[in-house]
């Protein structure tokens, strides 16, 4: 059995539910042998899936979404390889009680965070995006790490999307001369462009607190960012505006795409490539993935749609553990999952389950295993 599920948010780390299933499985079928790869699509919880599968655990002080200082991880494997994730730094946990500040979150404190990695000795990053507290275009981000904004009168434009809408000028020559010799991969689920109605402020921008109003201001600023940067670096910068993932998390998949030549990879993708879900695959005879919530945004990227589909390549039967499923059985069905099991089904008080969630989810895994193992 090989478990690859990410976490159930607010409520179970992927490790954790891998050992919670592992219990419900055992307690029906004692001695079975099960495996692990706890798994994440490049939001929250990537690094965490990372020391997981063996990375070290490195920490540093950067600058939060506010400007106040806040403590991030990332994780470095000794082969060079980093796996940064942004809203370690600039996520919207780092908000003070939750207090939304959608013109002018910072994307600095991730710059930062990419430069602890550097100095720790990583070869090539990858660049985990979701959960942000920021609309910035990833301007912060490439101020930490070298780059210029400044306005009409030459000084650096103030932190956030807003104030974009003042910026004259860009200057990239400054950025580390040691991003030019690391491979950064963007590893997202979102495929928006940059601005527009599908661009980060109109879909994301409420999400972080954006009014309509400004939603209307950061999407003519980040339009106009992209015009001055287009000035500073050539017509790609336009280019890049349009491209899938540009809009990730607030724009920083712009910022990394422009500013630090990365390529955009579905961020499932890469992180099965990263924590060795192949190797565990050809062991195993049957798969079981999951997440909190099995719904919509399920099929379009996220972590148990690439488990099924690798699993499904490989001609094995795949089971899902949910906290709660919104998806008809013809659509798991067509993303390669024969049943899935929601904790809701066993308590339909949402707030119950959440926080019975380890319990309930050993229960659904033995009712799993004596539905298909016994």
């Amino acid at each position: 059995m090989l478990i690859a599920a990410d976490k159930f948010k607010g409520s179970l780390t992927a490790v954790e539910v891998a050992g919670h299933v592992t219990a419900g499985l055992r307690r029906a079928v004692p001695g079975l042998t099960v495996s692990a790869v706890p798994v994440a699509d490049g939001g929250d919880g990537t690094v965490a899936a990372a020391l997981a599968a063996g990375f070290t655990r490195h920490e540093a002080r950067v600058t939060g979404p506010t400007g106040v200082p806040v403590t991030a991880t990332f994780a470095l494997r000794g082969d060079g390889t980093a796996v940064v994730e942004m809203a370690e730094a600039s996520g919207l946990q780092h908000l003070p009680k939750g207090v939304f500040a959608p013109l002018t979150a910072t994307t600095y404190g991730t710059g930062e965070l990419l430069l602890a990695a550097l100095d720790a000795g990583a070869t090539s990053i990858v660049f985990g995006v979701g959960g942000s507290a920021t609309t910035d275009g990833g301007a912060g981000m490439l101020a930490a790490l070298g780059a210029r904004f400044l306005d009409a009168d030459g000084e650096p434009v103030a932190p956030g999307g807003g104030p974009l809408r003042d910026l004259a000028t860009a200057d990239l020559s400054g950025l580390d001369p040691r991003l030019a010799k690391t491979a950064i991969v963007l590893a997202s689920d979102v495929d928006n462009p940059l601005t527009g109605p599908k661009g980060a402020p109109a879909v994301y921008g409420p999400q972080k607190g954006a009014s309509e109003e400004d939603v209307a201001t950061l999407d003519a600023a980040l339009a106009h960012y992209a015009e001055v940067l287009a000035r500073a670096v050539g017509p790609e910068a336009a280019e890049h505006a349009l491209a899938p993932g540009a809009g990730a998390a607030g724009g920083i998949g712009y910022g990394a795409l422009v500013g630090l030549d990365a390529a955009f990879r579905p961020g499932i993708e890469v992180m099965l490539d990263v924590l060795g879900f192949a190797p565990a695959l050809a062991q195993a005879t049957f798969v079981i993935t999951g997440e909190g919530s099995l719904d919509a945004q399920t099929l379009h990227g996220k972590a148990p749609a690439g488990v099924a589909a690798a699993a499904r390549a490989a001609g094995l039967d795949v089971v899902a553990v949910c906290g709660r499923l919104q998806l008809p059985q013809e659509a798991l069905a067509a993303a390669g999952i024969r049943r899935a099991y929601a904790l809701t089904d066993l308590e339909p008080d949402p707030a119950r389950c959440m926080a019975e969630a380890g319990p309930l989810l050993e229960r659904a895994a033995e009712r799993l295993a004596r539905d298909f193992l016994v």
